[in-house]
Parts: structure tokens; C-alpha cells; sequence
């Protein structure tokens, strides 16, 4: 265990910021990168999301970060919003050592206008997808001529959605001096070859995958086609999970499956990329605040998704590579929590079943299915409701003001009200399902920053 404090690079209101933040110690992939990023050496890890990659590189863009010159320092580039998004909410805690940086998303399904109007003013850090980031580049609104540092978020999943054009020609905007760091969960030899055109002599930071798995339980369930749909149902009415994600390898199968299981009175929405983006913001805000219980998603639309604590994981197929099976289980039993990973493999996919034993080196836990076909369906509902009101960041809604809203004039109590976010222009709050229309009412009736808001219950 490797204190930040013995990093002597850090300034000191850096290392106080840190133990503000809980960060006392570092992770292994901070404790391996750290050092070289702090040194300005490129730097290419294999590290999967909640291993600390984003403060490892983090830390490493806001000591290069210069808050007197008004011009674009460090480019983050991420595969979805999602993601981006939660790269610069962390972003924004590092930088809470100094005063006056500035820091900008800019990601599709937001307007141009609003974007173009806040570069006019260079931020110091962009975080961004490459469609959006190239967007900008080409209207000349974005400049990257004095870029000190390049970092690329999860760049085998910008690969496979198709971004690879797309972060070529955003590297011809950007000076050959620059820092480069690239992260990616996954390491297929697509992303040693860009790190060979991109990155000069780097540390190579490989973390081991497979040592985090002991504290998951895995069990495989050999079922057929047919026969996944009502184990996956006899499974959920029998475990209960507090929370899940159900892992499919298409967007037809994510729908299909979801409206399956909310026929059966079990709580789910499906996530994938055909989504419209407030669909998707609306449906992991749910899913985060426990308005929802089961997450039915792509690898590629769940990368990026925040949740502390998920109970399960369920892969309806194996994932065709071993590296991003381990992924997908990764994100149960987070800091010491318990959770489970449950595997359905058909006949046809026994291949990928050897091939994951051979990556693991060890021999998977195999169940007959007949037991979970045999449970009687029951329903799993979700505890929180969410309610959408009119009016977020722009109107400069506090989640402060929708509580004193709903404890105070609407009279909830508090233990019915949970998680409260706040978007640019719409504000989200879990309440209690027995308390949801009652404060969908009063709030219909109460002042919110002295406006009148109009409310609804999503579904």
C-alpha cells in the first residue's frame, strides 16, 4: 500500500485535496502509472473501470495544467457521454486543489450552439467524444495547437464503435509533443498497433485481471436458447438481486429480453447504443437510484456505468473475448461487497466456455438449469419511483432546493426521498414508490428558486 503523499511531484494542496477526497492510498494501476505520467513519460495500461485509471491520469493532466494560459492543455477522448461525463465530474474533484480551471464536455446529443458559445473561452481540459471533438475541430471552434496531453479513455471500446478515422485525424490537430496516455480494459493487438503509431517509447502498465476474481462467485449454467429466457426469470424471482445488469451481445436481444421480463412484473429497461441520448441518461439515472432493478445492456452502452454496489451480473451470452468476461463480472463485489456472476451457455458456445477456462486457469462451477425453470416467477419491483421536473443546472436548481421542496411545503419525510441529479435542463429525484404521486402533486403546487415546475413520474 503506496501513500499519494510519497509522490514528491504532487504539490501540497494536492495531497490535502486527496485526503479530502479518501484518497489515501493508491491502486495498483495508480501506484505502476503514476510515477512515469507524473514524469510526462507516455504511458499504456490495461486497467478496467473502478481499478482508479481516471484519477491515475487525471492526477498526471493537472500538474501539467498551466491556469494563467487560456488555451486548451489536456484532451480527454471517451467511447460514450456516459463515460465522459463521469471522467470530468472526477476531473472537476482533482482540480478543487487549484483555483480557476476551466473544464468542458463536449459529447454528442447536446446542442452545438451552447458548446460553441462555451469555447469561446478555451477551457483548459476537454473531455469528449471523437465524433464531437472532430465536429469542432473542422468549425475551427476547438484548437489543440498548444495540447500537452492526449489521453485516450477506454480506447479498445472507441475502436470497436468505429472511432478509429475519427481519433486519426483528431491526432493530426494535436502537437507531436505531446504527452499521450492510453487506457484500454481490453488489450487486442488493434490497440498495440495505435500505440505504436501514436505514443513515443511508453511504460506499458499491463494489471492482472484474473486476481480480482476469487471474491466473486461464478456459477454456469448450460442452457439452450429456449431455455435461457425462463431460467433468467426463474433466477431473478428466486435471488432477488437488489440490483443487476444482464449482459447481451445484440440490441434486439436487450429489448427483447427486458419487455420480456417486465411482462413477468420484474423491474428492468434495456441500454444500448439505438437509444436516443436522453433515453439512455434517463435510463442509467434510474437504474442508479434504484427506480429499476434490472439493467438488460450492450458491453459497449453499460461502459461507463456508475454504480457502487450491483448485487449481480448475468451474461445471457458469453462474451466472445475472456478479457471483457472478466470485465463484465468486475463490476460486482466492488471494495469488499459480495455480489454473484451468472453465465448461461448454450451448446454453440461451449468454445468460448474452454476458451475462458483456459484464460482463468481454473475449472467453472457448472449447474443444471432445471432447477431455476423450475422456481415459480415472482414479481421484482423496484423500491424508488423517479420523478422528472422541469428546470437543472441552467435554472441553477440545487438538489438542496428539491429536497427543502419536498420535506417542506410538499411535507415528505426524508426517508422517502433518495438520490437527487441534477441535469442541464431537467432535475431527477428517486422517491419511495408509495410517496411518488403525492409528491408528483404537490410539487405541481410549490415553488422551486421561486418558478412554477411541472413534474412527471417516469416509465
Amino acid at each position: 500500500m503506496t501513500a499519494f503523499s510519497t509522490l514528491t511531484s504532487l504539490p501540497a494542496s494536492q495531497i490535502d485535496n486527496l485526503n479530502e477526497l479518501g484518497y489515501h492510498t493508491m491502486t495498483p494501476i495508480q501506484a505502476a502509472a503514476l510515477p512515469a505520467i507524473l514524469e510526462g513519460r507516455d504511458v499504456r495500461a490495461q486497467a478496467k473501470t473502478g481499478s482508479g485509471k481516471t484519477a491515475a491520469f487525471g492526477l498526471g493532466v493537472m500538474q501539467r495544467i498551466d491556469a494563467t494560459q487560456f488555451v486548451t492543455q489536456s484532451l480527454v477522448l471517451c467511447p460514450t457521454r456516459e463515460l465522459a461525463d463521469q471522467v470530468a465530474k472526477e476531473l472537476r474533484r482533482l482540480a478543487r486543489f487549484t483555483a480557476n480551471i476551466k473544464i468542458l464536455t463536449l459529447c454528442g446529443g447536446q446542442p452545438m450552439g451552447a458548446q460553441r458559445d462555451s469555447l469561446v473561452h478555451a477551457p483548459h481540459i476537454v473531455v469528449g467524444t471523437p465524433g464531437r471533438i472532430l465536429d469542432h475541430l473542422q468549425r475551427e471552434t476547438l484548437k489543440l495547437d498548444q495540447l500537452k496531453t492526449l489521453v485516450l479513455d477506454e480506447a479498445d471500446r472507441m475502436l470497436e464503435m468505429g472511432f478509429r478515422d475519427d481519433i486519426d485525424t483528431v491526432m493530426g490537430h494535436c502537437p507531436a509533443s505531446r504527452q499521450t496516455l492510453l487506457f484500454s480494459a481490453t488489450w487486442p493487438q488493434d490497440i498495440a498497433k495505435i500505440s505504436q503509431r501514436i505514443q513515443r517509447d511508453p511504460l506499458t502498465v499491463e494489471t492482472d485481471v484474473v486476481s480480482d476474481l476469487p471474491a466473486i462467485e461464478q456459477k454456469f449454467y448450460e442452457a439452450s436458447a429456449r431455455e435461457k429466457l425462463p431460467a433468467l426469470i426463474g433466477l431473478l424471482s428466486e435471488q432477488k438481486p437488489s440490483s443487476c445488469v444482464v449482459f447481451c451481445n445484440t440490441k434486439r436481444e436487450c429489448d427483447d429480453i427486458a419487455h420480456t421480463l417486465e411482462n413477468s412484473q420484474i423491474s428492468a429497461l434495456a441500454l444500448h447504443g439505438d437509444l436516443e441520448q436522453r433515453d439512455r441518461d434517463q435510463v442509467l439515472i434510474r437504474f442508479a437510484n434504484g427506480s429499476c432493478r434490472v439493467l438488460v445492456a450492450t458491453d459497449v452502452a453499460a461502459r461507463g456505468l456508475d454504480i457502487k454496489s450491483l448485487a449481480m451480473v448475468v451474461n445471457y451470452q458469453l462474451s466472445f473475448d475472456p478479457e471483457v468476461h472478466v470485465h463484465r463480472i468486475g463490476r460486482t463485489a466492488r471494495a469488499g461487497a459480495e455480489g454473484s456472476a451468472i453465465s448461461f451457455v448454450s451448446p454453440d458456445e461451449m468454445v468460448r466456455a474452454h476458451a475462458l477456462e483456459e484464460f482463468l486457469a481454473q475449472k467453472l462451477s457448472w449447474d443444471g438449469v432445471s432447477a431455476l425453470k423450475a422456481v415459480r416467477p415472482q414479481p421484482l419491483l423496484a423500491e424508488m419511483a423517479t420523478l422528472s421536473i422541469d428546470g437543472g443546472k441552467k435554472a441553477k436548481i440545487r438538489p438542496g432546493d428539491i429536497l427543502g421542496a419536498l420535506t417542506g411545503e410538499a411535507g415528505l419525510s426524508g426517508d422517502a426521498i433518495g438520490k437527487i441529479d441534477i441535469a442541464a435542463t431537467q432535475a431527477y429525484v428517486a422517491i419511495r414508490h408509495d410517496s411518488a404521486r403525492q409528491a408528483m402533486k404537490q410539487l405541481q403546487q410549490v415553488k422551486i428558486k421561486g418558478k412554477s415546475c411541472r413534474a412527471r413520474l417516469l416509465k
